[in-house]
């Protein structure tokens, strides 16, 4: 069950009807899900940011990196165009390039035989520690799968959450973690985040402020094991973030980077180790066509923009729907044994509860207590 199934909220704001990316509408999601024997727990997600072939009609993108630790492949193209054009994947480290090369084949196939060029854009987290990520399992077929699942995805679909896609081996805050999402409206326009969640330490872990982390100590849920080269804490978050808002690239890059409060908000963004990488798209704008960047085309294109000073809703939204999708991927995802038998045990709802119970008659011990 999702955050708000338990009567939880975060933040202020209003979820859209699916609480999800994919209330952005046209935005659809697709996971192929490896799980098999003691030690395959991984996959890939794919994100197709509007219906059809993104090449025939790319998007407005912008790109924050917290930090670098990690990759997003094809973000000096979204930096330098400010044009995303092709589907986002997410899976693990290992099989970045296997998913990038199976989105460049995509890409010819649908070229025919003429001249391609393609620069995918292609996410990782680590899954070492619960995944045999070196074999990597994630094959090209499976890339098919996840972005043909993306299309055939309507606005009603719910999206998958939790031990699902490029998530299925993540670990967030020392729990089991994973893919998650949520959305706020903001005005007129809506924003959709989608995190793949493999981040943070459970010390810092909060719940809209509360500091959950400090009660849900090891001895009330270990942690998974790791090894000497593999410190707690380690992994990497990538956060995409969606709008149908008409935004320029400079105003998605804004945006994208609203997503490091929400990460901030659920107690990470501070370890060295983590590839904290955002990535967000408008489809405010329609009519940019394939010939924007290719010889041949128009001239001019006619866009839409929304004012400087009425951004403050959208960096809002961003902010908290990332904060809400980092709880979700983790209250959906459930324990998990991976390889070596290393255990990533799911949120319980119960020892949550008990855990902001117990953190707020804290805080008001604190809060009455005499000054000396």
């Amino acid at each position: 069950m999702r955050l708000r199934d338990h009567g939880l909220t975060i933040g202020t704001g209003q979820p859209g009807p699916g609480n999800a990316i994919t209330d952005v509408a046209g935005v659809g999601v697709g996971h192929t899900t490896l799980i098999a024997g003691s030690a395959v727990r991984t996959g890939v997600t794919v994100v197709l940011p509007r219906p059809g072939y993104v090449r025939d009609q790319p998007l407005f993108a912008g790109a924050c990196t917290f930090n670098g630790n990690g990759e997003l492949t094809g973000l000096e193209w979204v930096r330098e165009s400010g044009l995303l054009t092709t589907p986002i994947a997410i899976t693990n480290t290992h099989s970045v390039g296997v998913v990038r090369d199976a989105l460049v084949a995509h890409d010819a196939a649908r070229m025919a035989g003429r001249l391609c060029w393609s620069m995918p854009t292609v996410g990782e987290t680590y899954d070492g520690i619960l995944n045999d990520v070196n074999a990597q399992h994630v094959t090209a077929a499976h890339v098919d799968a996840a972005l043909a699942a993306a299309g055939a995805a309507g606005a009603a679909s719910p999206v998958e959450e939790g031990s699902v896609g490029g998530g299925t081996g993540m670990i967030c805050h020392e729990f089991k973690g994973g893919i998650g999402t949520a959305s706020r409206i903001a005005g007129e326009w809506t924003v959709g985040v989608l995190v793949q969640a493999n981040h943070g330490l459970r010390r810092d872990l909060r719940l809209d402020g509360l500091p959950v982390g400090r009660w849900l100590t090891t001895e009330r849920v270990p942690t998974p094991s790791v090894s000497r080269t593999m410190p707690l804490g380690s992994g990497s978050i990538i956060i995409i973030v969606a709008t149908d808002a008409p935004l320029l690239p400079d105003q998605c890059r804004r945006l994208a980077a609203r997503a490091t409060i929400g990460m901030a908000r659920a107690g990470g963004g501070t370890s060295d180790s983590s590839g904290d990488i955002f990535l967000a798209f408008s489809t405010g704008n329609t009519g940019i066509a394939a010939e924007t960047y290719q010889r041949g085309g128009p001239v001019t294109a006619s866009i839409s923009m929304v004012n400087h000073q009425y951004l403050g809703p959208l960096f809002d939204a961003a902010a908290e729907a990332t904060e809400e999708a980092i709880w979700n991927a983790m209250m959906q995802a459930g324990t998990m044994v991976g390889r070596d038998g290393v255990t990533a045990h799911g949120l319980e709802p119960d020892l949550l509860f008990e855990a902001i119970d117990a953190v707020t008659a804290q805080l008001h011990r604190t809060k009455g207590a005499p000054s000396h």
